[in-house]
């Protein structure tokens, strides 16, 4: 009976009574209704006010294509080529030691603690006509500043941290040994990546794309900043979204704002996807290696 009484007491010290649980669950509920449901529902209902004919004519307008297009044609940019870096970073900071380390890990940081604004005005600064390279890019017939480069170069500069920041403590938790024991076994560096490191980073890789992805078809601030605007031409679909709404044209900026509001909910989607396949990925090999364990005792 008193280790039972004890059993009870260690039980009460590690939980909240129960009104207390459902307080918190209630505030939880009230709160994601107030600051995330109902603005979901509130894009859908305006988007659709007029009827689904006027919904889907403001997305067939000419100007709403030319701004998916570039959004998409942005993203398919920016995403692969910070796949390559992310790796090449995430490789370069969890498997080796180097003088500069510390800091290249700081410099990945950097777009998280920059303002979106400030960089699209640094680049520019940098790219623009009166900016220290811009002289020299308009005497070489190269314009990056309020066209499509500058618009993929800001937008590769604010997303580039995503699969970077996923791929580093996974990899650097996985440790080297994998790759060591390959690599004596007379494995090549590539064999190496391609069968040992690879396989045991593909979920993480995957999440840090999908968010970057989503990162870079809505972003707004750095990319506002270097497009100029210029309809049919330099707008994004977020940028779209904001000359419509300035416009009055409510129904055509909430339904161009229900695809970007339907790629978060796909990448939600998504990323809960990876994270059961993972786990069950991850349980799977538990229970594999307690029948190895089984069957060696």
């Amino acid at each position: 009976m008193a280790r039972g009484a004890a059993r009870d007491r260690r039980a009460r010290a590690i939980s909240e009574p129960r009104f207390v649980r459902y307080a918190l669950i209630a505030a939880a509920i009230l709160f994601l209704a107030l600051f995330l449901f109902a603005p979901l529902a509130a894009v859908f209902a305006y988007a659709l006010e007029k009827g689904v004919g006027a919904y889907f004519a403001a997305l067939v307008e000419p100007d709403a294509l030319a701004a998916i297009r570039l959004t998409i044609l942005t993203a398919a940019i920016a995403v692969p080529l910070n796949m390559a870096f992310g790796l090449a970073a995430a490789w370069a900071i969890a498997k080796f030691r180097f003088v500069g380390k510390g800091l290249l890990t700081t410099l990945i940081d950097l777009p998280f603690s920059v303002s979106p604004v400030v960089s699209g005005l640094i680049f520019v600064l940098l790219f623009g006509l009166h900016g220290v390279l811009g002289p020299w890019l308009d005497a070489c017939g190269i314009k990056i500043i309020f066209a499509v480069p500058g618009i993929v170069i800001a937008t590769v500069f604010v997303t580039f941290p995503f699969v970077a920041r996923e791929l580093i403590p996974l990899m650097e938790a996985q440790g080297t040994e994998e790759e060591e024991a390959a690599l004596v076994l007379g494995a090549s560096g590539w064999q190496t990546f391609r069968r040992v490191t690879l396989p045991n980073i593909k979920w993480g890789l995957l999440y840090g794309v999908i968010l970057c992805n989503a990162r870079a078809m809505g972003e707004f601030g750095a990319v506002s900043v270097v497009s100029g605007h210029i309809r049919g031409e330099t707008n994004t679909m977020s940028l779209h979204v904001e000359i419509l709404y300035n416009e009055y044209n409510l129904t055509a900026a909430f339904a161009v704002a229900s695809l970007l509001t339907l790629l978060g909910l796909a990448t939600l989607a998504a990323k809960a996807l990876l994270e059961w396949k993972a786990r069950r990925e991850g349980t799977s090999r538990e229970l594999a290696a307690q029948r190895g364990e089984l069957l060696e005792y």
